[in-house]
């Protein structure tokens, strides 16, 4: 199947060729859908804490600070926004100049809210005859606006990440994503006056967030009275997977090689397992509101982080007590208890386990990474859903999915899909040590019967492509997972520019 050209590229980019021939597999087998028990709702599968519990998971998270754990951030920060920009770019392209729909009503017609303003008029007066954009707009030259903040002799928005466009407006400036982040770490994740943050970010905009960040971080260092460790990582290509023929035959580029596309965010798994950290909070970059709005967020990534750490002592408790050999079957009768309501994970036949395989059984389950994640009520935006699934063993557990996993035509499981009172918003804070303080390693957690083929084109030519278990999906499959409702005001993600005009966002 592979030249001797094809096998230099393979090893030039850290794969084998039995890892391609099994993606050449699972594109033309495609993946099981998963198996559902119900979908998690509060009092089965998620955490809705009392005000007096919440406040005690608060302060415990305050005490763990105080110990002095290494906290990590994480954001996975990768790619282009140029979706975010559908709507104007089509807008560019229309034969006609005035705004005609109700989202070029709504962009020109409130433009001067946008954070980016400033910015973008100092580009339209360089490249239009010293005109600003509110100018250009009264003239109805509105195109020029959009090709000043879209094309690279402009801003060039079409092509940056997210992570760097200005999103809120501030009395000393306008602040992109990037540091709203740098100040929620200084609030909630730091510890011994330290903030560590990595971020994920695709090989071209490197440089320009190691820029922004050399530019900004020690105003927020000097404002929130912390040192800032920033880190950032790339997408590993070994991640990368092969593009498929409609036939299943290996894709080509027009220079006869192999044409590799990148994994999705399930490949991130590889960049958090390289994290060396207690406790890992996971948010996507576009999930962040200006400050006179971050008490609710603060609050509760705390809330999240109090559970888990709690949680966690009790399950290092208990593997410790399993591996001492000092217990009796009323301990392991309160194992399970704790494994089965506070972790969610359930076995149909344990009362037939012999206490030998029960104990077995016990610390495997206890003895992985455990995530806490905050799920919002559901009031129709896109998301993954808190389900209970079953898993290969045979054992029911908590688990995130997208609507590519469940079986449409099953009306059980589109019933339980189609009602399910909330879905994750990627709200995640995760434990990554063992009781013995050594870290998981987390390939090894993935289940990977639980990746996606999506339908994708390139030069004109349709092809097949593969994309990993979801770092939130399958990524974690084999992970502790508890859910904790959070309220919808922390989650405020902008998928279009005009979610800037929210009110969250102003």
């Amino acid at each position: 199947m592979f030249t001797e050209k094809d096998l230099q590229q393979l090893a030039q980019r850290g794969v084998t060729p039995e890892q391609v021939e099994n993606q050449l597999k699972q594109i033309a087998q495609g993946f099981p859908f998963l198996r559902l028990e119900a979908a998690a709702s509060v009092g089965n599968g998620i955490m809705a804490p009392t005000d007096a519990e919440r406040e005690a998971f608060v302060g415990r998270w305050q005490d763990y600070k105080a110990e002095g754990h290494k906290i990590v951030k994480f954001v996975p920060a990768s790619g282009a926004a140029s979706r975010m920009f559908k709507n104007l770019f089509e807008y560019l392209d229309a034969p006609y100049t005035e705004p005609s729909n109700d989202f070029e009503k709504k962009f020109f017609g409130e433009f001067k809210k946008f954070a980016f303003r400033k910015a973008l008029c100092e580009k339209c007066k360089e490249n239009c005859d010293d005109k600003c954009a509110g100018t250009l707009i009264e003239e109805g030259n509105g195109k020029a606006v959009v090709a000043n903040l879209l094309k690279p002799e402009g801003l060039n928005y079409g092509q940056l990440p997210k992570g760097l466009l200005l999103f809120h407006n501030y009395e000393d400036g306008a602040r992109t994503p990037m540091e709203e982040h740098l100040v929620e770490a200084a609030l909630y994740a730091s510890s011994n006056c330290e903030a560590n943050v990595h971020f994920t970010v695709s090989h071209e905009h490197m440089e320009l967030f190691k820029a922004r960040v050399a530019e900004t971080a020690d105003k927020y260092a000097k404002e929130y009275g912390v040192k800032y460790n920033i880190s950032f990582s790339e997408q590993k290509p070994s991640t990368d997977t092969i593009a498929a023929n409609p036939d299943n035959t290996p894709f080509r580029n027009e220079d006869g090689t192999l044409l590799f596309r990148p994994g999705g965010h399930g490949a991130l798994i590889a960049n958090l397992s390289d994290i060396d950290a207690d406790v890992v909070f996971v948010k996507n970059i576009d999930n962040v509101v200006p400050d006179r709005l971050k008490a609710d967020t603060v609050e509760y990534k705390q809330l999240l982080a109090g559970i888990l750490v709690e949680l966690q002592e009790k399950a290092f408790a208990y593997l410790r007590q399993l591996e001492s050999g000092e217990y009796n079957h009323e301990k392991l009768e309160e194992i399970i208890r704790f494994v089965q309501r506070d972790l969610c994970c359930r076995k149909a036949d344990i009362k037939e386990l012999e206490d030998a395989d029960l104990v077995c059984y016990l610390r495997k389950k206890l003895n992985r990474p455990m995530r806490v994640c905050g799920v919002v009520r559901n009031v129709g935006e896109p998301g993954g859903g808190p389900f209970i699934a079953y898993n290969q063993d045979g054992t029911t557990s908590l688990q995130i999915l997208e609507s590519s996993q469940i079986d449409k035509s099953n009306e059980e499981y589109m019933k339980m899909f189609t009602e399910g009172t909330h879905f994750n918003p990627v709200d995640l804070v995760c434990g990554l040590k063992d009781y013995k303080g050594e870290r998981f390693d987390l390939p090894k957690y993935v289940d990977h019967m639980t990746g996606f083929i999506s339908q994708k084109s390139k030069s004109g030519k349709e092809l097949q492509a593969l994309e990993l278990p979801g770092l939130w999906n399958g990524a974690m499959s084999d992970w502790n997972t508890i859910f904790v409702e959070v309220p919808l005001s922390t989650f405020n993600p902008v998928k279009t520019v005009n979610d800037l005009l929210r009110e969250q966002h102003q």
